[in-house]
């Protein structure tokens, strides 16, 4: 474990300050953007793009998430946060996202926030040395991470998508 103040270890769950219409037009602002010619996709696994970059013009209620991002980020990290970057992860049914970490570059703290949970969308899953932690997430929750801890998302068992930002402090 680094020397991150989480509540419980490797992670931290944090309610959010977003409401359900917030989550339901930042779902909209999503769908409509996702097929754009200017959208970055990386991380092709398993017939999808784990990571959807799409910026504010496209999706003007993401600037509010970030702005919330980087204001918990900093006080987690207890410094400012100045760079940091952000994705969609869209969960169609039958989808998952594999085991990984997110330190590769100089990141010093990750975080998910999800927009959209059906009933038996996945799992958060936390691997440490002694355990894997099983977190149900809730739409409008946060949960942060040490960049080092591995972690995947079990199956969407539901006929739904299940959508969710994810963020790299730096």
């Amino acid at each position: 474990m680094t020397t991150l103040l989480l509540s419980r270890g490797d992670y931290s769950i944090r309610p959010g300050i977003f409401d359900e219409p917030f989550n339901a037009q930042l779902l909209s602002q999503f769908r409509a953007a996702k097929s754009l010619g200017d959208v970055k996709k990386t991380h092709f696994f398993k017939g999808r793009y784990e990571n959807i970059y799409i910026d504010e013009r496209h999706a003007p209620l993401l600037g509010k998430l970030k702005a919330d991002a980087k204001t918990r980020a900093s006080e987690i990290i207890r410094r400012p946060v100045d760079n940091f970057g952000c994705w969609f992860n869209a969960m169609g049914p039958g989808a998952d996202t594999t085991l990984h970490s997110h330190d590769d570059d100089d990141e010093l703290l990750s975080a998910v926030y999800y927009v959209r949970v059906p009933k038996n969308s996945g799992n958060l899953l936390i691997h440490s040395d002694k355990e894997v932690v099983q977190l149900t997430p809730r739409e409008g929750q946060w949960v942060f991470f040490a960049p080092q801890t591995p972690h995947a998302v079990s199956e969407n068992m539901s006929d739904e998508l299940r959508l969710s930002v994810a963020f790299n402090f730096s």
